[in-house]
């Protein structure tokens, strides 16, 4: 991969990047089509990132389907696709990691601890593998976006980090491939995060500022139903992922809730 991107970029040809860990769904591909349009070569990685899992979570059970993900990624005309294993990317001995200070500590930090170390390790190293001008990332994962955006300029990676809008399935569910896990009578329970964050923007359309008083709200709707455990529900700055008091100006609430045994996350932006 490092001699092909190489190649490349002798040849003048600008890369476009999109790294996924698989199981491919339509908000893989709108960031992929994105990539497309915006440089002359599109590569995308598939890899499932053991450091970014703790014991006890799914990377053993994260659904995984290489052929299909392969005839995907053809179909939206990316050019090279990068399947490392877990020898290629942790030799034996590894033992140096990204660690950001602030950005990872709140929301999807406080339960996954070591998560954002090893997305922001693995992300580092496949920059370093691929090379690219441009790399696209989904706003459902609005955290991430912001600690890669954050990582990209602390350590000069001359990278444009594009964001994709998050692609919704027909009902509103927020497309994940941990979705394949939720049963289908825990369908309308998963669509409670979609409908709280609708319910929190038009709150705020209507004049409601207080972020404790649309963050309230927004935990009645979705503990009403059964199956759901609320790990967190958020309003912040969309830069600084910091907590906001008032909706006086732009802001992201996200959140993040266990529906039976699949933890789903989700985010909208609110304010004027």
């Amino acid at each position: 991969m490092q001699s092909r991107a190489g190649q490349l970029k002798r040849a003048g040809r600008t890369i476009a990047f999109v790294p996924t860990m698989g199981f491919l769904h339509e908000g893989h591909l709108s960031l992929m089509r994105i990539g497309r349009e915006r440089a002359d070569t599109l590569v995308a990685s598939i890899f499932v990132n053991p450091t970014q899992f703790a014991p006890g979570e799914d990377f053993e059970a994260y659904p995984r389907d290489m052929q299909r993900d392969l005839a995907m990624a053809r179909s939206v005309g990316v050019d090279i696709v990068f399947t490392p294993d877990d020898t290629m990317m942790y030799a034996q001995g590894f033992q140096t990691y990204v660690s950001l200070e602030e950005l990872p500590r709140g929301l999807c930090g406080q339960s996954r601890p070591i998560f954002f170390r090893g997305v922001a390790t693995v992300v580092a190293k496949l920059f370093n593998i691929v090379g690219p001008d441009i790399a696209v990332f989904g706003e459902k994962d609005f955290q991430q976006l912001a600690v890669i955006r954050r990582m990209v300029k602390d350590l000069n990676f001359g990278i444009e980090i594009v964001g994709g809008p998050t692609v919704r399935e027909a009902d509103g569910l927020a497309m994940s491939s941990r979705n394949a896990y939720l049963r289908p009578e825990e369908r309308p329970a998963a669509l409670s995060l979609h409908d709280a964050l609708r319910q929190s923007q038009a709150m705020v359309r209507a004049g409601e500022r207080r972020a404790d008083a649309i963050i309230a709200a927004a935990e009645r709707h979705i503990a009403s139903f059964a199956v759901n455990t609320i790990d967190y529900i958020a309003i912040a700055d969309p830069d600084t992922l910091e907590d906001m008091a008032s909706v006086d100006r732009p802001a992201r609430m996200a959140l993040a809730v266990k529906v039976g045994a699949t933890r789903l996350i989700d985010n909208m932006a609110l304010g004027r």
